[in-house]
């Protein structure tokens, strides 16, 4: 199933993966879910991943990929990502695909005081709120902006085509 804004592309997922620094013990919360591609392949790294969209489709997408890759540490619900950083009462990283009320929910893990937080946007807007709000609360780390390509054929060779540049940007808490 195809979903707007996803699936994450292969290559931003690792680099997106290696910057939560993800440990065997750790709870995970998937802000903004989508296809269920990032809860799929970080789940065999940690305790426990808790997966969230405001979709019904993108719910379904991530329970059904689960299930497809015999995934069963991770629980999927519909609703806003705010009120599951809420609802839980311990954050070990968090995945931000989602940026609604985005401010919001980066001052709910700084509350928290998420170890590890990494957001993907593709909007210079998302980019400003998400390293203005980590900034203003002192969990800002790095920004990094993202440009693949992959190999595709033309005539007799090979070309590059370029897929959309995403920003990757990392934070948490202070150790």
């Amino acid at each position: 199933m195809t979903l707007p804004g996803g699936p994450t592309k292969d290559e931003i997922m690792a680099i997106s993966l290696q910057k939560l620094g993800l440990r065997r013990g750790d709870v995970l919360v998937d802000i903004g879910c989508g296809t269920g591609k990032v809860a799929v392949h970080a789940a065999p790294f940690v305790q426990q991943v808790y997966a969230a969209d405001i979709r019904d489709e993108a719910v379904r997408c991530t329970r059904e990929e689960a299930a497809r890759c015999g995934i069963t540490n991770i629980e999927v619900s519909r609703e806003h990502g705010a009120d599951l950083i809420m609802r839980l009462p311990h954050i070990d990283c968090a995945f931000v695909g989602g940026s609604r009320d985005l401010s919001r929910m980066l001052t709910l893990l700084a509350g928290k005081k998420v170890r590890s937080v990494v957001v993907n946007a593709v909007l210079i807007s998302t980019l400003h709120e998400a390293v203005s709000a980590m900034e203003e609360l002192g969990i800002f780390r790095e920004a990094v902006h993202v440009m693949v390509s992959r190999s595709s054929p033309l005539g007799s060779g090979l070309m590059f085509r370029p897929l959309d540049p995403v920003f990757i940007i990392a934070g948490g808490a202070p150790c």
